[in-house]
């Protein structure tokens, strides 16, 4: 897997949101970029690390690792609920958020399955 074409689906799709969520983050005011943005941001790089190295790992660790991406997914859901309702997310980002995190955490699952 030395090509971006190699790798799963799911990682490059988190890539991109994280990518995005990043993008928000940076718009956070001061005193909630280094609280809940840096949470946030920690939440989905670590995803993605966890991500990439599933992509990577032998079979018996794979299962390991995206059973830990779907957790940390999940406590990611609550952050930026908390973002939504701290007004640091516009409802339209919240729903933009909601919904790739959705698509995502389906693909890891499906992934897992496999």
């Amino acid at each position: 897997m030395n090509k971006e074409g190699d790798l799963p689906v799911a990682y490059i799709k988190w890539y991109d949101f994280t990518k995005w969520l990043l993008e928000r983050v940076e718009n956070f005011p001061k005193s909630q970029r280094f609280v809940l943005g840096a949470r946030v941001s920690d939440s989905a790089l670590e995803i993605l690390e966890l991500l990439g190295q599933a992509a990577y790992a032998r079979k018996g660790r794979i299962l390991e690792l995206l059973e830990t991406a779907i957790l940390r997914i999940n406590g990611l859901r609550w952050l930026l609920r908390m973002c939504r309702d701290q007004n640091l997310f516009s409802n339209r980002q919240f729903g933009h958020a909601s919904m790739q995190m959705e698509e995502c955490g389906r693909m890891v699952g499906g992934w897992k399955k496999q």
